[in-house]
């Protein structure tokens, strides 16, 4: 995989139009672009469709969480917009992650188009542990992500939204062919938001991430395409002094 194709860029804004100019800039540059719930609220699958006809891959990140049928529902919905990879809260249970890992292999194969990946989020990177405790939940975090991405692998979905701190844990924990999707991603050269858990893209790539979420380094840059190809170079140098050996 080449180092671009690992960056899917967080298209946060509700203009439609400029959502489909940055997806113009960016193609060539990156592997894809991330439309998630302020966007698909503002815009529906209208513009989902919009962004789509550049030709980018999208991850449809609206973290669909509530009883089995509607997710599966939801997940139904969710796959006739053909997205490179939608996700679900793994918080929703055994029997929300069963139905939507179903409902994505059959409403694809009804369709007669490529499954999307269907991912788990475990514990937003917004959140701390202190965090955690406040809602009731005794487990460190560490633990707690670690248990929901086995639950979710174990329900047949294909990989999890996490941290960069919990990259090296959960690899070793559901093996080499899960996913791992980093948010919280900022190069050396941009200021920290409100991710609490972030990391350089080199430094997530060689820990084991598959893919990366990067939002405002980007698309915020005077040159949006310029500052994605800066991230790709710094992940390129990383794989020429260190190369993976997980078959990519």
């Amino acid at each position: 995989m080449k180092p671009s194709d690992r960056i899917f860029v967080a298209l946060d804004t509700v203009d439609v139009e400029h959502a489909v100019a940055l997806a113009r800039q960016l193609k060539g540059t990156v592997g894809g672009v991330k439309i998630g719930a302020e966007f698909f609220t503002a815009s529906g699958p209208d513009g989902f469709e919009r962004v789509a006809e550049v030709g980018l891959p999208v991850f449809l990140d609206l973290k669909f969480h509530d009883i089995p049928n509607t997710v599966e529902r939801a997940v139904r919905a969710a796959i006739k917009l053909k997205p490179f990879m939608l996700n679900v809260h793994a918080m929703g249970g055994e029997f929300m992650l069963r139905a939507a890992a179903a409902a994505a292999e059959e409403t694809a194969a009804e369709a007669g188009i490529e499954r999307p990946l269907v991912l788990a989020v475990t514990v937003l990177t917004s959140l701390s542990a202190a965090d955690l405790a406040a809602m009731g939940i005794s487990a460190s975090l560490p633990r707690q992500v670690t248990r929901l991405a086995v639950l979710a692998r174990d329900c047949g979905l294909d990989g999890v939204v996490c941290s960069c701190a919990e990259i090296m844990a959960l690899r070793g924990a559901c093996g080499a062919r899960f996913k791992l999707i980093v948010p919280g991603i900022r190069p050396s050269w941009a200021a920290g938001d409100d991710h609490k858990r972030m990391i350089t893209p080199a430094d997530a790539i060689a820990l084991g991430a598959d893919y990366l979420v990067i939002g405002r380094p980007i698309i915020r840059a005077a040159d949006p395409a310029e500052a994605a190809r800066r991230i790709c170079d710094e992940i390129a140098c990383l794989s020429d002094a260190a190369p993976r050996s997980d078959g990519d």
